[in-house]
């Protein structure tokens, strides 16, 4: 919040990785994770922010995962993209237990189950006070879910990315295997790239950095780093022009 009271943004994009919903299993959804990132987002519609999300679907499926066992790139792709909107069908379910409006807005068409995504219809449900949930990617094969989150949190022109990862941040190198890796606070998209730090895909990074589009990255497994990072604390790490 800023001094004044008043939220720092107007409309914020949580990129969740499928991974993030499978809590302490090796498969699947953790109720308990959804319905507590759930309550996190409640709190955050209930202080006027709007609310869009992307989620992965590395939690049932990966598809560059079996093409590089042998499968068709472009199948797999299609078989993740579904996996993501089980994934965005689950979250919406959660929202709608504690009282939330939510729509799933799905990049390929699947009208039974959700939405197509038109960009004027998602901002209006955002203006409405719904939770927009996107899934499918952008709908075409080779796109990660991350450039998804680049692609819509522009089109819907929201203030800031939240990438919702199992770590607080961005390290130097990967902090699981080098327990003398770096936490950074701040960085450049520049250095992002230069470094080829694993933050984003690059493209996913060069679209924030051309669209100036500030980016924080933190880690979901801390409960309320959500909510703290939607209000505009130093949570995790920012990614911004300069």
């Amino acid at each position: 919040m800023s001094d004044s009271g008043r939220p720092v943004y107007t409309r914020i994009l949580v990129k969740l990785s499928g991974e993030a919903l499978m809590g302490a299993g090796d498969y699947g959804i953790d109720p308990a994770v959804i319905r507590r990132i759930a309550g996190e987002i409640q709190e955050i519609i209930h202080t006027g922010v709007q609310v869009a999300v992307v989620i992965g679907g590395g939690n049932i499926f990966r598809g560059a995962g079996l093409a590089r066992a042998g499968m068709d790139r472009v199948t797999g792709d299609h078989m993740g993209m579904l996996a993501t909107v089980m994934n965005a069908l689950a979250m919406q379910d959660a929202l709608e237990s504690l009282g939330m409006q939510s729509r799933v807005m799905s990049g390929i068409r699947i009208n039974q189950v959700c939405e197509d995504y038109i960009r004027r219809r998602a901002i209006r449900h955002l203006e409405k006070g719904r939770v927009a949930v996107f899934a499918a990617g952008t709908g075409n094969p080779f796109f990660t879910t991350d450039t998804a989150a680049s692609l819509r949190a522009i089109e819907i022109n929201a203030d800031v990315l939240l990438k919702a990862t199992k770590v607080n941040g961005v390290y130097s190198d990967d902090p699981v295997k080098n327990p003398r890796a770096t936490r950074y606070t701040q960085l450049t998209f520049d250095r992002v790239l230069t470094e080829r730090l694993n933050v984003m895909d690059a493209t996913a990074i060069v679209m924030c950095r051309d669209n100036r589009l500030p980016l924080r990255v933190f880690n979901l497994n801390n409960p309320g780093d959500l909510t703290r990072a939607a209000r505009g604390e130093e949570v995790g790490t920012a990614v911004t022009f300069e």
